[in-house]
């Protein structure tokens, strides 16, 4: 399958004040390439859950978009202290946040149930002490 566009941005540990701003230029891209509706709104959920666990939960990591003809993937790397337990992890709900997080607003455990929800593709895989990789991709259903 032909890469058409590929963009990745890092996201540091802990920069609250920079949250959203990968995400939001993902949508944006999307957006200009004409991905609209449903596919655009699915994908701008998911990219802001996941740079959101990148800044709250990892030692920081990187975000890439690469857009084929036919999907969106986002790839969503880091290092960090890895997920023990990927089913409870899963369970709506439950999270792990600080209390930072928690005070401004984020850590409700709905970071990963949101992403699997809202993406055609979800995989997940976590080494605990090394890092987690998740990856997800989105159909352009007549886009």
């Amino acid at each position: 399958m032909e890469l058409m566009f590929t963009e990745s941005y890092h996201v540091a540990r802990a920069d609250y004040t920079s949250a959203g701003h990968a995400s939001a230029s993902i949508k944006r891209q999307l957006k200009q390439i004409g991905v609209g509706g449903d596919v655009l709104r699915r994908v701008a959920v998911a990219s802001y859950e996941v740079e959101l666990n990148l800044v709250i939960h990892s030692l920081g990591g990187d975000l890439t978009l690469n857009v084929y003809p036919d999907c969106v993937e986002l790839i969503s790397s880091d290092t960090g202290p890895g997920i023990p337990d990927l089913k409870l992890a899963m369970k709506e709900g439950y999270s792990t946040a600080n209390e930072m997080a928690r005070s401004l607003g984020f850590g409700a455990g709905m970071g990963l149930p949101n992403m699997k929800r809202n993406a055609d593709e979800f995989d997940i895989k976590s080494t605990v002490g090394v890092g987690t990789t998740i990856t997800m991709g989105f159909h352009l259903r007549g886009n």
